[in-house]
């Protein structure tokens, strides 16, 4: 398992942690970090449920972590959670719930994956590379309207239609398929982009997005997390997305104002049905931080407590 400063660490444990005997669940298990700083301060009671979409991930933790009898490991996306955890009847028992939105450091290095245009590989993306479509067959195969849908939606890419109308040509010629070959053609249809950032970035996250359904699984875990977590327990969620952010922002707002109501109807607090509680302002990472690990520049993480 390599070496990796996961973003925001003591940050976010310290947030989570409400209970040194409590069930957590690490929704992003990545390399372990997160999850091995929450072992550390958790007791012999205290356990840990790491999910990771990675198989991977799973694979490597399992290695790292074989003598921890306080952590398991289960190969699913996050979204999965509230099922998996009502089939062992345990919903409403978890003290906190960690997500490290994205994809992680060790994916982007490694060109085989496909997550990144600094690295020449196959056009793959998928977290889980043993299901699903790739980028390279959605990219065959997607029209020009899809093209253009995805990467202004996921990527907010202002010149999706110069890009996808690109794509679409070169793709008459020869197959898409390396990541080298996409970043070339993005590169080529693009007019201009922001200093210090590739020309690719924008369109490789928006497909990345697309192909590992990552919007939807984060409204499936927010859609359920109250069903999920303990009253007191704590919903802790690090984006690096606007479109992530906003959705978690937006959430614990709703929950912490409570039902919109018809002005004049008069109702007690007790009534109003307040579910979440948000705690402090969002954080992001220190200038050290982000000596340590660059990409953590675009961090942000919201902490809400279940209060109802």
């Amino acid at each position: 398992m390599s070496a990796h400063t996961p973003v925001l660490l003591h940050e976010a444990i310290n947030s989570v942690l409400i209970d040194a005997n409590g069930l957590y669940v690490d929704g992003t298990f990545g390399r372990g970090g997160h999850t091995k700083e929450l072992l550390s301060r958790l007791s012999s009671k205290g356990r840990v449920i790491g999910f990771d979409k990675d198989p991977v991930a799973i694979d490597l933790g399992k290695v790292v972590f074989k003598f921890e009898e306080r952590l398991e490991l289960i190969h699913e996306s996050f979204s999965k959670l509230h099922l998996v955890l009502k089939k062992r009847g345990n919903l409403g028992d978890v003290s906190g719930v960690l997500l490290d939105l994205g994809v992680s450091s060790p994916q982007l290095d490694q060109g085989d994956r496909g997550f990144s245009f600094l690295h020449d590989g196959p056009l793959d993306m998928r977290m889980n590379n043993s299901k699903g479509m790739t980028a390279a067959q959605w990219i065959a195969e997607s029209d020009q309207d899809e093209l253009i849908k995805i990467f202004k939606t996921y990527g907010e890419e202002k010149f999706a239609v110069r890009i996808a109308k690109n794509i679409i040509q070169k793709r008459f010629q020869e197959p898409i398929e390396t990541t080298h070959q996409l970043a070339a053609i993005v590169s080529e249809a693009h007019p201009r982009w922001k200093r210090g950032q590739h020309p690719a970035t924008k369109i490789f996250q928006a497909i990345r997005i697309h192909i590992n359904n990552e919007l939807e699984d984060l409204d499936v875990l927010l859609k359920n997390v109250l069903k999920i977590l303990k009253v007191g327990g704590r919903l802790v969620v690090i984006s690096f997305h606007s479109l992530e952010d906003r959705k978690v922002k937006q959430f614990i707002r709703e929950k912490e104002k409570g039902p919109v109501l018809p002005k004049g109807i008069p109702i007690r607090d007790a009534e109003h049905k307040i579910l979440l509680r948000n705690i402090g302002k969002s954080i992001k990472p220190s200038g050290f931080n982000i000596q340590e690990n660059k990409r953590s520049r675009s961090a942000i993480m919201r902490v809400a407590e279940r209060v109802a």
